[in-house]
């Protein structure tokens, strides 16, 4: 199975040593967090250096709206998609245009500013348990959920950016925080198939999924041993082989604490490629990030292009004065009240 490394960089441009890290060919993506950020034109300046460096490397970032918005003075303030959940209840074809424009205007803004992906959308359920997730999911219900991110999804694609769905199997149901320790979910698989699973499999059944990212959670019930992302059980027998999942699958955050619990950073990068996962995304630790680099490198991994995640942007410079913008604008507008 071919891999690749996607780490980050800890300033609002490229200093020496980032160009020497980023010129690694294990190497394929690099994901922008808010220290990243200063302004719109420094976000422009930035991308056009990574580009310029490596025309080829894949620029992403969180950009979901609510709570998880890495750049925010100067773009459009993106509401929780919960918003969405709220609109449905009373008016199902007005909250699935509205998720198509949030879709679009979220892909095109970061597209013309030379990002090519937002890890987006979230099919978590909320059950009002995980306050890491809570407004982050469209809503409870997987039949909500699944109409509003195949709407959102499509909003992305009209825009030229890839959809990556998170966090798979569901993160909705534990209380734990995976960034801060390892969170466990009890519930059996059937419960899991009749309602978290859903969003995943019919969205991957229309092939509207170009990659996911599990969930850094133990499922006792399934595989008490693993967290999803480093569970050959979920991604290689249920993901790949059952759910017939082609795209790529990202670990999560290496560095977490849920992925801590599996070792040093060589032996997590083990444990996911042995998993199943593609792309190994390892952030804010950048010995870490080498001690992977050099892992996939001393092992002689083959090798992943992120080519195909790459955005398509199908408009020219004159984004915010293009009749799209302003029509999406509008069919959002209560949105931001």
């Amino acid at each position: 199975m071919s891999i690749c490394v996607m780490a980050d960089i800890a300033g609002l441009e490229l200093t020496f040593e980032d160009e020497k890290f980023l010129l690694q060919p294990e190497i394929a993506g690099l994901i922008l967090f808010s220290r990243n950020y200063e302004n719109p034109e420094q976000l422009k300046k930035l991308c056009l250096s990574i580009k310029k460096l490596r025309p080829e490397l894949l620029i992403a970032v969180d950009q979901e709206g609510g709570r998880v918005q890495r750049f925010r003075e100067g773009f459009l303030r993106l509401p929780a998609m919960r918003r969405l959940g709220e609109v449905y209840e009373n008016n199902i074809d007005t909250a699935l245009n509205q998720s198509f424009s949030l879709g679009w205007l979220m892909a095109a803004e970061l597209i013309h500013h030379g990002v090519d992906i937002s890890f987006a959308p979230v099919l978590d359920l909320d059950f009002g348990r995980s306050g890491v997730i809570g407004d982050r999911a469209f809503a409870e219900k997987p039949k909500q959920v699944l109409e509003l991110s195949e709407a959102f999804i499509s909003g992305m694609e009209s825009a030229g950016m890839s959809a990556t769905a998170k966090h798979f199997p569901g993160h909705g149901h534990v209380i734990a925080d995976s960034h801060l320790e390892l969170p466990t979910d009890s519930r059996s698989f059937e419960t899991l198939e009749k309602n978290d699973l859903i969003p995943f499999k019919q969205l991957i059944s229309a092939n509207k999924l170009a990659a996911i990212m599990p969930a850094h959670v133990v499922y006792t019930d399934i595989d008490a041993d693993f967290t999803a992302g480093f569970s050959r059980h979920w991604l290689q027998d249920i993901l790949r082989h059952d759910m017939g999942f082609k795209g790529l699958i990202y670990s999560d955050d290496l560095s977490m604490e849920g992925a801590a619990a599996s070792g040093r950073p060589s032996v997590r990068a083990q444990k996911a490629k042995d998993a199943g996962c593609n792309v190994l995304l390892i952030c804010n630790k950048r010995d870490a990030a080498q001690e992977i680099v050099d892992t996939v490198r001393n092992k002689q991994w083959p090798l992943i292009d992120l080519q195909d995640m790459r955005a398509k942007p199908l408009l020219d410079d004159n984004l915010y004065e293009s009749p799209d913008w302003f029509e999406n604008l509008t069919i959002c507008s209560s949105l931001f009240n």
